[in-house]
């Protein structure tokens, strides 16, 4: 099965239609603002690419950093904070490396007004023949 990366939330641009036996990762987000979310603030979040490419890295942090990236999240997400908690020192410079590289994606906070809420939720659907199945649907989501 196929998986695609985004479907996106506004009119223009790409045009491709989703397909039987496609799966997607359909992501909403809501808020107490207007409604219109935005990458602001520092970023704190993180996920290795699962296609990431080698590339041969110069500085020795980022070759650490990447080693510890691996051995505990894998293409996980990750936060900073989870990084200090491994004990992990003066990593920003490395971490900078590993996203100019391309190995390691940034994923800001996403704001709207000032003094609102967002929120972010997400399922996984399958799109089968006859149907379309929520596989990620769970007692409590």
């Amino acid at each position: 099965p196929l998986f695609r990366s985004t479907v996106p939330i506004v009119k223009g641009g790409d045009a491709t239609r989703m397909e039987e036996g496609e799966f997607f990762a359909i992501e909403t987000f809501g808020s107490t603002g207007k409604g219109v979310v935005h990458d602001d603030m520092e970023c704190s979040h993180y996920m290795k690419r699962f296609d990431a490419p080698h590339v041969p890295l110069r500085l020795a942090r980022a070759k650490s950093l990447l080693n510890v990236i691996n051995q505990n999240f894998g293409t996980l997400a990750f936060c900073r904070r989870w990084l200090d908690r491994l004990d992990q020192t003066k990593y920003l410079m490395g971490l900078r490396n590993l996203c100019d590289a391309g190995l390691v994606d940034s994923y800001p906070p996403l704001c709207d007004v000032k003094g609102s809420y967002t929120a972010q939720f997400e399922h996984t659907i399958y799109l089968r023949p006859t149907c379309k199945e929520i596989v990620s649907r769970g007692d409590d989501y």
